[in-house]
Parts: structure tokens; C-alpha cells; sequence
């Protein structure tokens, strides 16, 4: 600065000086806006948004939890001008084969038995429609029951659907809409068939939606009028970019699909944290239109009300993972949705001329302006979530439309927090018709000449581990419901008679044959309890109806798509008696532990099995005889299950899960390698993250020292890691924090520690024995410089 006053002239300085004072702008100002809401001009109308619950059982605990946190979370999501105030209601009409988060039970598992009461979506439905009498619902298969012959594209899945309205309609529910298959495309002369036979069984005014997929569909209608007919609404899927879980800042349809001058349906969006994804989500609902003429919007899913080691988690608008204490959360995700529902409603009309980018540019910010049929309320929806600066938009009203009082509210949706979300901001007076509105960054505001919004005050308790001992003898429940907590994964499990011989209700896998699937198969199993669970015994009274393989899980925690890919332990035996302990990877690789044969247990009759675990100590017993142990510490927490191989009808009785001692705790050692003398070493014994993984002389120091522990390798509170989740031979390892990543999951393989996520071994590059060398990952080729023995 002392030399800048030497050589410069004083007014130069002088301006500095005043530049100083002001304050320079820390971005440029983004260009004025100007909205013309002119109740003379129209657009597309308005069919609703809201939200989706099935794709996979993502509404599953919400039916187990207590009365007074239930009716707070439903009235969150469904309740008018108190939360999201959802328009529509897609239900999954279930198949009994998983399709993201579990599997949802068939209204008809065998032919021509029909349960109407299977399942939970026309308890929810009710439920909405108690809440929002005008709330639309909506119905969609993912996966088929299979005893359909024909496969899904068939006459059987037709009148399977037909049953499924005429359930609806025992549960007093009107169905608006009904799709095909699920992300399947479509068969144009199914749903040419569909509309008649719906027609004919007096579903006349349920409206068609084709085809759950992508725009292509409304190729096919445009040059198929039979077609075109048939199909009320064009759905597709993830329709801005980035697809599932994107960023949506653009959107796009297609001309053949505006062109068609049916409603146009984002009728699957979302996919995306009930925090962090909700600048996502109202981008896709303003720009929705904007750029695509989009009128409907439906969130995938409504509630992340599943176990939290399931994928997906925490995606929804809410999430409801603990139902023994009551605990939930109200995500972000209800609050922009709040932005737009509580402010306009179905049949109201866009403005086109009111709605485009601020400042025409998309980096600003986008806008859709909305009236009523009244012709004199309108709202304006304006989001700031791209925008680096504050810009102001000034409104002129005219064409009928109130120029009186207008409401601003507004949600901080980039900074989620209870003190910014769905906030009455001020009222603004305008002078002839105009007025101006200053937007922050991050920002969705609602501008309306309505009245009425409010936001719901219920909060929720703390959450608490489901405590043990925990038993279920399934006697209290009723023939056809499902049993409390458990949540099926495939297949169909409901409380039934017991069979052979026992008095009482039972649980039976209800499916007796492989469904018509989504995703791929895996044993029909079913999981319940807290992650946190450590040591325990599950014990569980099981009856084979006929050949073949039942089991037990414990320590299930980490599962990823298809649901057969989880980390979990398996205790499995077979009718002959033949047993195995096993354990399954998130990569979908079975590892027996134990195997051998004990006495038969044949069919028909009732046996008890056990599955203990203690520590690093893994048993199994059978009618009170342990068969098989064995020492793992791959997994040390999870929940329990019970399961079986196939599609049989067996059943379940007398489940218990029983504390052991303490909490399990692994081993912690040297990880030694293939090259003798050398070690996994903490290079300089750092806890910084960053630090290199290397090679160096075993010398049992506490840089040495490692914990493997539900898939990871630990030291000094960091995870062995891939640096940058690269998956290239040769991408290097370090230290980092611990994050649940995939780039920090090892599994030990014939030796080799492989990463699942890329299939490449933790390797010493070029065998060598200088100390210091920084490890890495590379091809598993079997070599010494690739072999590593965990702590025991």
C-alpha cells in the first residue's frame, strides 16, 4: 500500500477511498426481471404434484409406527396448508418381488385367492384421502405375481389389475389413475386391451397412464390412434437432466409429446436426499414446465421409511426408520414442495407468459406463474437455487387478476434449517398493480394473492435402539396382515394358521412360485431390527412344508442393489439336514465358513433353529444342538432375518432374538503381507487424512496396528481408502476419514483384500520391499504382492 501512495495520483486515490466505503458487490448483480401476471393469458393446466410409495416397500415401517407420531408424520405429507399437502398419491400395486427397498405382498399370491386386505398402500391411501378428500390416487406395478401366465404383457395381469380396483373399491377408494409396468416400456395392444376391459368392468373414468417410462411412448400414439386412445396421460420417467437423482437444472419432452395435447407427467422424479436434494427438486418442478410443459410431478419415494441400511435411506420427504421409538425427520424436500402445493391446486392454469428464467438465463433462476379458475387468485413460484447474487423482480398484475395485498413466502433450500423453511416473509401492497420482490440466493419463493398456508409445529421424539430381548409368537396379529418390523426383502410373508398340528397364527412365505420380477432374484427373505444390534441369538421355530433350504441372518447391515448383494451371516440347512455357515458380500459373493450334515430335519414337522453370535464367535444349533461354529470379525453388528431357498410355502413360529454379552469388537493387529517381513503401515503413524497407505518392516507399532471392521480397515480414526474413488490399476491408496464410501470397502478373497466396487486388489506395486512404498490398487492376479492376513 505505501508504494500504490507514492506513485499514485490523488483522485485516483480519492475514488479508491469512496469504493472502500461503499463496499464492492461481492458477485455482479444478476439482470431485473420483470413478470407479467395477466389473467388474460393462459397455458397448460396444473395437474398436481406429489409423491410415490412403493418402488420397493419404502413405506413399510410407517404402518408399525405409534398412533400419535404416525398421524403427525401422514398429516406432514398429506394434511392441507399444515406440510407437503400432497395432490397425488402413486401407489405400488404389489408383486411379491422386491423393486428397490423390499418387496410389497400381492393382493392375489395364487390364483383366484384374492386378499384384499394384503399389504399397507390402501391403508396409506386411506389414510391421504382422510387427510385431503381432493387428493388424486394412482396406481402401478412394478413386479407380478407368478402365477400369470402369458407373462406381464397378458390377458392374467389385465384382470389381476381389475382385482386390485375392485380392492381399492371394498377399502372405499376411487383409483383416477393406472399405469402398466413399471419402467418397462410398453405393449400397445396391452393397453389398448387394458382400456377396454376397464371400460367394460365399469373403470371407465380411471384414467390410463403410458407409459411409466420414457417419451417414446407418445412416438407410438401419434401414429396409432387406437393407441392414442387408449392412453389418458403421457408419463415419463426422470425427464430432466441427470435422470435419477440429477441436478435438473434443464428439463426436456419431446414434439411429438407437447404436440400430442395431452397432459404431460414427470410420473417418477426425485430419487434425491430429503435435505440435500431439494433445490433439485423444485428446480425440476418450475423448470419442469418451463422448458417442458411438464403439469404433473410425482416424488420418488414419499418416505424413507425403511431400515436404514437399505438403499435409498434417506431419500424422500421425509424419513421414519425407527418406529419402536417414534422417531422422525421432516426433510427439506416437504418444504419446497410446500412452495408450490399449498399455493396452487389442481386444475388451475399455468401463465406462460408469467413463467421463464430470471433474467433469462437459467444460471438465475427459474419461474412459472399459476391462476385460478376463479380468475382472480394467482400464485408465482420463483427459485434462486443457481443464482450467485441477490436480483430483484418487479411484477405488474392486470387481466382481472387481485391486485390486492400479496403474500411472500420463502424457503432456504440450498441451507436447510427449521428457521428458513416455508416462512410468511412480508405482504406487499402493490401501487397500480406493481410491485418489486428482492430474492437471496438459495431460494424458493412463492408470491400469492391466497391466503391460509401454514406450517405444522408436531415434532418428533429422540430415537432409541430397539431394545432386546425382542419375541414375536405372531398369535396377536390377523390372518393376512404382515407381522410388526419385519420388513420383506422377497417373496411375501404374512401371519397365517398355523400348520401341522400347532394351534395359533404363524408366519408363511406366502408366494409359491418366483414372481414376474423388477429386479433380480434372491431367497425369500425378510429382515427386522436395529443395525446396532451386536451379540444375540435368534431363534425362530421353522416347518417345511416340502424339500428344500430354510435359514436365518444376523448381523445384516450394508445392502445394496439387487437385494441379494448385503453384508450379512447365513445360517442355512436343508431338509436332509446338510448346513452351512455363511456369510454374503455387498458385492453379491457367498463365502461358506462352515458346512456339515446333522440329523434330518425332514418335512412336516416343527424343529428350532439358532444363530449366535458372541463376539468374534459364530454358532448355529439345531433343536437345541449346536452344529457348526466358527470365528469371523467381518461383520460385527446388523440386523437379524429369516429366509428361505425358493418359493415354498413353509412357516415360522416363536421368533425371539436374545441379548448376549457386551458389544463385539475387532480384532486389532498387524495386517501382514505376502512379501515376507512387511506390513500395512500408516506412513509416519498420521491421523491426517491424505496420508499414504505403504509398505514397511513389521515392527508392532501402533501405525501397524489395524482393526477390520463391517468391511473396512481402520487406524488412527481414519479408513484404509482409493484415492478419489478411482478404479484405474495403479490409483493410490491413503488414510482418510471414515465415510461409508465404496472406495473404503475391503473384502478378504483367497488371500487377496479386493475393493467390491471396482474388483481390484490392494496391491504392493511391482513386488516391492522398500519401505515406504505407497500401495495401491491393481488387477487380481493371485500374487504375493497381493496377499494380506487380517488380525485375528
Amino acid at each position: 500500500m505505501a508504494r500504490l501512495l507514492r506513485l499514485t495520483p490523488l483522485w485516483i486515490l480519492a475514488l479508491l477511498a469512496a469504493l472502500l466505503a461503499v463496499g464492492a458487490p461481492a458477485h455482479a448483480a444478476a439482470a431485473a426481471t420483470s413478470v407479467t401476471v395477466d389473467g388474460t393469458q393462459g397455458g397448460r393446466t396444473f395437474d398436481g404434484i406429489g409423491a410415490i410409495s412403493g418402488g420397493g416397500g419404502n413405506s413399510r415401517l410407517l404402518a408399525d409406527y405409534p398412533a400419535t407420531q404416525q398421524s403427525q408424520i401422514l398429516d406432514y405429507l398429506f394434511k392441507p396448508d399444515y406440510g407437503a399437502n400432497l395432490q397425488l398419491l402413486k401407489a405400488e400395486i404389489g408383486g411379491d418381488a422386491n423393486s428397490t427397498d423390499g418387496s410389497e405382498p400381492s393382493i392375489e399370491h395364487s390364483k383366484g385367492t384374492v386378499n384384499c386386505n394384503a399389504g399397507y398402500e390402501f391403508w396409506l391411501m386411506q389414510q391421504a384421502k382422510a387427510r385431503n378428500p381432493n387428493i388424486k390416487l394412482y396406481g402401478l406395478a412394478w413386479a407380478a405375481p407368478g402365477w400369470i401366465s402369458g407373462g406381464f404383457w397378458s390377458t392374467d395381469t389385465i384382470n389381476y389389475l381389475i382385482s386390485w380396483l375392485g380392492c381399492a373399491k371394498q377399502h372405499n377408494l376411487t383409483i383416477d389413475y393406472l399405469g402398466g409396468w413399471n419402467e418397462r416400456g410398453h405393449d400397445v395392444n396391452w393397453y389398448i386391451q387394458l382400456r377396454s376391459a376397464l371400460n367394460a368392468a365399469g373403470y371407465g373414468a380411471v384414467q390410463i397412464v403410458g407409459d411409466d417410462s420414457g417419451w417414446s411412448v407418445a412416438d407410438d400414439m401419434a401414429s396409432n390412434s387406437a393407441f392414442n386412445n387408449a392412453v389418458q396421460i403421457i408419463g415419463a420417467h426422470y425427464p430432466c437432466q441427470g435422470g435419477d437423482g440429477g441436478n435438473s437444472d434443464t428439463c426436456s419432452s419431446t414434439a411429438n409429446a407437447k404436440n400430442n395435447g395431452k397432459p404431460l407427467w414427470a410420473s417418477e422424479n426425485g430419487s434425491q436426499d430429503m435435505n440435500s436434494g431439494a433445490p433439485a427438486l423444485i428446480r425440476s418442478i418450475t423448470r419442469g414446465y418451463v422448458d417442458a410443459d411438464i403439469t404433473g410431478s410425482l416424488n420418488w419415494p414419499l418416505v424413507a421409511a425403511i431400515y436404514p441400511n437399505l438403499p435409498y435411506a434417506t431419500v424422500g420427504l421425509a424419513t421414519a426408520a425407527s418406529p419402536w421409538s417414534g422417531n422422525y425427520s421432516i426433510g427439506e424436500n416437504t418444504w419446497a414442495t410446500a412452495q408450490v402445493t399449498q399455493f396452487a391446486q389442481p386444475g388451475w392454469k399455468f401463465i406462460d407468459s408469467g413463467s421463464g428464467y430470471l433474467g433469462g438465463a437459467e444460471s438465475n433462476g427459474s419461474y412459472t406463474t399459476l391462476k385460478s379458475p376463479n380468475g382472480k387468485d394467482w400464485s408465482t413460484v420463483l427459485e434462486t437455487t443457481t443464482a450467485t447474487a441477490a436480483q430483484t423482480a418487479t411484477f405488474t398484475v392486470k387481466g382481472g387478476l387481485s391486485t390486492g395485498a400479496v403474500h411472500v413466502w420463502a424457503t432456504d433450500v440450498n441451507a436447510p434449517k427449521a428457521a428458513t423453511d416455508f416462512v410468511h416473509t412480508q405482504d406487499i401492497t402493490p401501487v397500480g398493480g406493481s410491485f418489486s420482490l428482492t430474492m437471496q440466493p438459495g431460494y424458493v419463493y412463492t408470491v400469492t394473492s391466497t391466503t391460509g398456508q401454514g406450517k405444522g409445529t408436531a415434532t418428533s421424539p429422540a430415537a432409541h435402539p430397539l431394545a432386546l430381548p425382542y419375541a414375536d409368537d405372531f398369535d396377536a396379529d390377523a390372518s393376512g396382515t404382515e407381522a410388526t418390523y419385519l420388513s420383506d426383502m422377497q417373496g411375501a410373508y404374512e401371519v397365517q394358521p398355523c400348520a401341522g398340528g400347532r394351534s395359533g397364527q404363524c408366519l408363511q412365505q406366502m408366494a409359491p412360485v418366483k414372481p414376474i420380477e423388477w429386479q433380480d432374484d434372491s431367497d425369500a427373505y425378510s429382515l427386522i431390527g436395529d443395525t446396532s444390534w451386536s451379540n444375540y441369538t435368534v431363534n425362530l421355530d421353522v416347518f417345511l412344508r416340502s424339500a428344500g433350504t430354510t435359514e436365518l441372518l444376523g448381523r445384516a447391515n450394508e445392502q445394496e442393489r439387487p437385494q441379494s448383494h448385503m453384508n450379512a451371516y447365513y445360517f442355512r440347512i436343508r431338509d436332509t439336514g446338510q448346513w452351512w455357515i455363511e456369510k454374503m458380500y455387498t458385492d453379491g459373493s457367498n463365502h461358506t465358513l462352515a458346512t456339515g450334515t446333522t440329523t434330518a430335519l425332514g418335512t412336516g414337522t416343527w424343529h428350532k433353529l439358532s444363530f449366535t453370535f458372541q463376539g468374534t464367535q459364530i454358532s448355529a444349533a439345531v433343536d437345541g444342538h449346536t452344529v457348526g461354529s466358527v470365528a469371523d470379525s467381518s461383520f460385527l453388528s446388523g440386523q437379524a432375518g429369516l429366509g428361505i431357498q425358493g418359493y415354498r410355502t413353509d412357516q415360522f413360529d416363536n421368533l425371539s432374538i436374545t441379548p448376549g454379552t457386551g458389544t463385539a469388537q475387532p480384532p486389532v493387529g498387524p495386517v501382514t503381507s505376502g512379501i515376507s517381513g512387511k506390513c500395512l503401515d500408516d506412513y509416519t503413524g498420521s491421523s491426517v487424512s491424505g496420508t499414504k497407505a505403504d509398505l514397511w518392516d513389521c515392527n508392532g507399532t501402533a501405525a501397524q496396528r489395524w482393526a477390520f471392521t463391517d468391511g473396512t480397515l481402520q487406524t488412527a480414526g481414519k479408513c484404509l481408502d482409493i484415492t478419489g474413488a478411482g478404479s484405474a490399476n495403479g490409483t493410490l491408496a491413503e488414510l482418510w476419514d471414515c465415510n461409508g464410501g465404496a472406495n473404503q470397502q475391503w473384502e478378504p478373497e483367497n488371500g487377496a483384500l479386493v475393493n467390491p466396487g471396482t474388483g481390484k486388489c490392494l496391491d504392493d506395486p511391482a513386488f516391492s520391499s522398500t519401505n515406504g512404498t505407497q500401495l495401491d490398487i491393481w488387477t487380481c492376479d493371485g500374487g504375493a504382492n497381493q496377499q494380506w492376513t487380517l488380525p485375528s
